[in-house]
């Protein structure tokens, strides 16, 4: 241990509290930059498998974390997070063999040259090394993450949350289990949950043990780890989503798109929480779009315009137009033209994704050109900004930061580049 502590950054120290699991990432990270993509894949196979083989014990787990979280108040979005049955415990698994299924990003030559005095150059991509990662009441993540970091070569440190403790107990022993029966080093996937708070403080102070940290889950938890960490932080964020209806708006594709985007899954950060209707669509539009959305038991808000189409509505205020429901709950305004829409979106949006439905194709590129958000979309549902969705076959988050990476992030953005210079002797003039 000394000798791997002596390997570090000149000036670092791992903190005590946590000192044994940034050395055996850190040297863990050393093995994996040097496995091929077959002995990786080998290893996610055995993961997946191991996983489907544990289904009643991660679901058991799972219902202590439920029961857990019902007697301290847990909301019902988290609680629909924290959820594993077994349709979802398989998706997992499936999701591991779909990375099986990916390129590896490790070794790509990103770009090269020959300099005019025969110096070969090559920009190739490396994994980061060690990734942290902190989130809550989101076990999933726990198998995405390690599928995606295994796969570019990257160890990780994960602080699940105390939410889903039990249940990511488990599921990082059976991961470390399958992988060490592959001949990887079971230490690339590790726990810090059982040092609780204090842990995830520590982690966030790892800078020259941990190379990037992922924070995923509220604001809050978000913000926190972007004020306090010393680690590069890759910045997640809330999903305060929104769809625009254009004075051109097809009715049933407003119908379905604005109901399958708050419904289908509504504790989702790529959930919608606000919808903007065009004055001259509001009558049109809003009342088939809100009769959806109440058959299937969604609370509807709306700014003084909207309740004049529809007396029913509950009074809308700013601080809904800025909240991140995670729940069967929308906020809905009229305005005058795609321009008040779009200043509505810059002053309440937290640039995560947004769409606009409209047939008018002038207006689609503009919204495609002038929104801010990490991913932007025209006539399709924003329940598909996910990686998982976009082919990556998992996510490690989505990116609203502009460093780096943005939306959502798969196998490439786990990775850095480096420069190789091959030379014949070349010396500088």
């Amino acid at each position: 241990m000394s000798s791997t502590v002596t390997d570090a950054p000149v000036g670092t120290q791992p903190d005590t509290l946590i000192a044994a699991e940034l050395i055996a990432a850190k040297e863990a990270s050393r093995s994996l930059a040097t496995l091929t993509t077959a002995h990786k894949n080998t290893a996610l196979e055995a993961m997946a498998a191991a996983i489907e083989g544990a289904v009643p014990a991660i679901m058991a787990a799972n219902a202590d974390d439920l029961e857990r979280g019902r007697a301290t108040g847990l909301s019902d979005g988290l609680l629909d997070r924290l959820r594993l049955d077994e349709r979802r415990i398989l998706a997992l698994a499936a999701a591991v063999r779909d990375v099986v299924a990916l390129p590896d990003p490790v070794g790509t030559v990103v770009r090269g040259s020959r300099l005019p005095n025969g110096l070969q150059l090559s920009q190739v991509r490396v994994p980061f090394g060690v990734v942290g990662a902190i989130y809550e009441a989101r076990p999933n993540v726990t198998v995405d993450i390690a599928a995606l970091a295994l796969k570019s070569g990257n160890a990780v440190l994960l602080r699940g949350g105390s939410a889903a403790e039990s249940s990511n107990r488990v599921l990082v022993a059976t991961i470390q289990s399958a992988i060490a029966s592959a001949g990887m080093p079971a230490e690339a996937v590790q726990t810090i949950d059982p040092h609780g708070r204090p842990g995830a403080a520590a982690l966030m102070r790892a800078r020259g043990f941990v190379d990037v940290l992922i924070p995923r889950g509220s604001a809050d938890l978000i913000q926190t780890v972007v004020r306090e960490s010393t680690v590069p932080v890759i910045e997640t964020g809330a999903g305060v989503v929104h769809i625009v209806l254009d004075a051109t708006a097809d009715e049933q594709l407003a119908v379905d798109i604005v109901h399958n985007a708050k419904v289908q899954r509504p504790s989702v950060c790529n959930a919608v929480e606000t919808v903007l209707v065009h004055r001259d669509a509001a009558e049109r539009v809003l009342p088939p779009v809100l009769a959806a959305l109440r058959a299937s038991g969604v609370v509807v808000r709306g700014d003084a315009r909207a309740r004049a189409v529809d007396a029913d509505l509950l009074p809308a205020t700013d601080d809904d137009f800025a909240t991140e429901h995670m729940a069967l709950e929308l906020s809905v305004a009229v305005v005058d033209d795609l321009d008040a829409a779009l200043a509505h979106i810059r002053r309440f949006s937290t640039q995560h994704t947004e769409s606009i439905i409209t047939r008018d194709m002038a207006n689609a590129e503009r919204f495609l050109a002038e929104v801010d958000s990490a991913v932007v979309m025209v006539n399709a549902s924003t329940r598909f900004s996910d990686g998982g969705e976009f082919g990556f076959g998992a996510e490690v988050g989505i990116s609203t930061q502009k460093l780096h990476a943005r939306g959502p992030m798969g196998l490439p953005e786990l990775t850095s580049t480096k420069w190789l210079v091959r030379g014949e002797g070349q010396v500088r003039a």
